[in-house]
């Protein structure tokens, strides 16, 4: 999946250079002012409903809860219309009305906030949280059709970066203006309206990008199209599976932001100011973690991060319970006073890294969701991930509060969340074995090897292809993987299986064991029709044509099973093409075979043999069509990749 705009992949250096771009910086800056504008509202009027105004039906200790009630109930209620319509509607007119909308509701909380009228404020609430229902699924669904696939893990990472800057400014904002004595509640009113005025003036200068379903028939009726569209989600595993764990991200997040308040008062015995601080650090993470997103991954789409993102999400959040646990009463403390004290230090590291943690988490989840779904239903997906976020939020709520009834302290909730994301986390890991697969191929290519990747644009980013590699080393395979912004179902040989570790890997990774035709022919046919039915599905096939690994650091003869494959792919009506890849430097490293034991070369005998980093590559050449292919054509062909 390419850029619709043509963008090529390299046009520019890192995240930061797409706000120099018109595809990218209008949408950004768009959904900026969206973002600040909403929490600017909600925070002014929590401050304004908790300690300027007496309201009998309304006290302070529910304001909190009912303004943030109202505005996740239209996440349940208008989601999947609003999949539908970001689905069939040409996506700028869609934000420009999302925005026209938002003027029209702060005009109106604007006589909310004149009049001191919390009945209208709370009818504003809930049309914000409209507004963002109709922003969430367009907002996702342009991204991946502006963006290339090596710009979409940096665009969410700037995106979710934004968001929670947005987020923090417009709640520190906010609750400057709104305490402004005399005109506080007039200058919260003018600061609302002005940032939506400020939101569809950028709009305007977004480029268009056309509608993905124009054909599609809207279904009016919310829940029948809520359970459609979570079939729909669940038709493509690995994708369902993904908004599950960016939902129980969100259930994550909210335990920790719903109890700063009482964290900063109850635990750290710091004012409202520390609990701000608490809200400014903890957004500070999430930043830096989405902003990391980018750099580590090779600026692909590398679910390699989700699993590193819930280790540090899990140690973290438990070791907060520790540092929060035993701090000594102490009289109300100031901003001033809370960071004098070297105890706080620990309990702000915590925060700060369990945040930057969660960053690492979400963002490639958030690209794999949108490089994975179809793009004509792709907003309609972010709209049921959109309302199992809000579900998950409420059950937090629901959960957070019932372990508090039940007696849990503060810091037992953190720590009972920290060892409930790691169990969570372990089962998804296990039923998508595609995110641990993928981290084992990051670590690998990142702590055991320098690795550097050349070409790597070769690689399709959709249909079906054969990628075809000299066979160095056990951990071929695994380095493969982590070069590939696509899973990769490999041809292997059946005693490769039989390595401890290695072994249970590649069957994790459903990797398909051949044996040689004239030890179990049934086996060998077995194995070549599966990987005609790889092909068949449009993924990725990956072969090492010489039949096992090297014993003496030499390309080998290519055996005629490739071509086999293409064969049968041709009878099945595809014209597969074939990506030629030379691994470099791999002998002599710890998985390749180049000990001698008994008089057999053997690997994984001496570790560490040339340390740790030790620089290997991959070289991807241009793709080959299948009557360019024939054994001696293609080791030449590798052969070559192997010298450049």
């Amino acid at each position: 999946m390419g850029p619709d705009n043509g963008a090529s992949p390299h046009e520019h250096p890192n995240q930061f250079a797409l706000l120099r771009q018109r595809r990218f910086a209008p949408f950004f800056w768009t959904q900026f002012s969206g973002a600040a504008n909403d929490n600017l509202f909600k925070f002014a009027f929590t401050v304004m409903v908790t300690y300027q105004l007496q309201v009998n039906w309304l006290p302070p200790a529910m304001a909190g809860l009912v303004i943030g009630a109202l505005f996740i109930l239209p996440f349940l209620l208008f989601s999947a219309t609003s999949g539908q319509l970001s689905d069939k509607v040409e996506k700028t007119t869609m934000i420009r009305f999302v925005k026209n909308l938002e003027i029209v509701i702060m005009l109106i909380a604007a006589y909310g906030f004149l009049t001191g009228t919390v009945a209208v404020l709370l009818l504003c609430t809930f049309l914000m949280g409209l507004h963002s229902t109709l922003f969430g699924p367009v907002k996702f669904a342009y991204l991946p059709q502006v963006l290339g696939e090596r710009e979409l893990t940096g665009g969410n990472g700037m995106v979710e970066m934004g968001t929670f800057v947005a987020i923090l400014l417009g709640n520190v904002v906010g609750g400057l203006i709104v305490a402004i004595p005399e005109t506080g509640h007039r200058d919260v009113a003018i600061a609302c309206v002005l940032a939506a005025v400020i939101g569809r003036a950028v709009s305007q200068f977004i480029p268009r990008a056309p509608a993905t379903d124009p054909g599609l028939v809207i279904n009016w009726n919310p829940f029948t199209e809520t359970w459609r569209n979570l079939k729909l989600a669940h038709d493509n595993i690995v994708v369902f599976r993904s908004l599950l764990g960016i939902s129980w991200m969100w259930f994550f997040g909210a335990v920790f932001l719903s109890q700063f308040p009482a964290l900063a008062k109850g635990v750290l015995h710091g004012d409202e100011h520390v609990a701000s601080l608490l809200l400014v650090v903890f957004s500070i993470g999430i930043g830096i973690g989405s902003l990391m997103c980018e750099m580590l991954s090779r600026r692909h789409v590398e679910i390699g991060l989700v699993p590193l993102g819930a280790i540090g999400m899990s140690v973290f959040s438990i070791d907060l319970y520790f540092s929060s646990r035993g701090l000594p009463p102490s009289d109300l403390l100031t901003l001033a006073g809370f960071v004098a004290r070297p105890a706080h230090w620990r309990v702000m590291a915590d925060l700060l890294l369990l945040s930057l943690f969660a960053g690492l988490y979400s963002v490639p989840m958030y690209a794999l969701i949108q490089l994975r779904s179809q793009p004509t239903h792709r907003a309609r997906i972010i709209a049921a991930n959109n309302i199992l976020n809000a579900l998950f939020m409420i059950a937090s709520s629901l959960i957070a509060g019932a372990l508090l009834t039940a007696g849990f302290t503060i810091p037992e909730i953190f720590l009972v969340t920290g060892v409930a994301n790691a169990v969570v986390s372990f089962y998804i890991f296990l039923v998508v074995p595609e995110y641990l697969l993928r981290f084992v191929a990051w670590a690998l290519s990142r702590f055991v090897y320098r690795y550097k990747v050349v070409g790597d644009e070769h690689i399709p980013l959709q249909g079906a292809a054969v990628l075809a590699c000299n066979h160095v080393s056990y951990v071929d395979a695994v380095l493969l993987m982590a070069a590939s912004p696509r899973p990769i179902r490999f041809l292997m040989d059946h005693r490769i299986f039989r390595v401890p570790v290695l072994g249970w890997l590649f069957k994790l990774a459903k990797a398909i064991p051949v044996a040689p035709r004239s030890e179990d022919p049934a086996a060998y046919e077995a194995a070549f029709e599966a990987a005609a039915q790889v092909l068949r599905e449009g993924d990725l096939l990956g072969i090492f044509p010489e039949g096992g690994i090297t014993r003496d650091g030499a390309l080998q003869p290519f055996k005629g099973g490739i071509v086999k494959l293409l064969e049968r792919a041709q009878a099945d009506g595809l014209a597969v093409p074939v990506i030629p890849m030379a691994l470099t430097n791999l002998w002599g490293s710890f998985f390749s075979r180049i000990e001698q034991v008994n008089g057999e070369r053997v690997a994984m005998v001496r570790p560490f043999r040339r340390g740790l980093f030790s620089r290997v590559g991959l070289n991807v050449g241009p793709p080959l069509m299948p009557d360019q292919v024939q054994p001696d054509a293609l080791r030449a062909r590798i052969e070559g990749l192997l010298a450049s």
